[in-house]
């Protein structure tokens, strides 16, 4: 499975990816303007496009031992979160999204 996040600029998504959510970049090509990057064994791949972030497509999620703990992690990185959602005695989950709008999800088996 392919995971493609069209965005507005390709640096800048890197760097959220990288820096932000801890991805690792495995491949870049600045000519056509995309990358792939890495983390935890989900694979996703960015491309400089115009209309990025306007579509509601697939998601990654990510698996994390603490949703609680990365959500204030990430607001204090000055990311864009939503609100920790938890199904008791299940999952918790929380929306995280990139400088396009593009929506990644980290989950947190309880």
């Amino acid at each position: 499975m392919n995971i493609w996040y069209r965005v507005s600029n390709l640096e800048t998504a890197r760097d959220f990816y990288v820096k932000t959510l801890g991805f690792k970049e495995v491949y870049c090509d600045e000519e056509d303007r995309w990358a792939r990057l890495v983390r935890d064994g989900v694979e996703i791949a960015i491309a400089e496009t115009e209309g990025a972030g306007d579509e509601e497509g697939a998601v990654a999620t990510l698996d994390v031992s603490d949703v609680r703990a990365e959500a204030e992690r990430l607001r204090s990185a000055g990311a864009r979160v939503g609100t920790v959602v938890e199904i008791p005695g299940t999952i918790r989950l929380l929306d995280v999204f990139d400088p396009d709008g593009n929506r990644v999800q980290l989950s947190e088996d309880i």
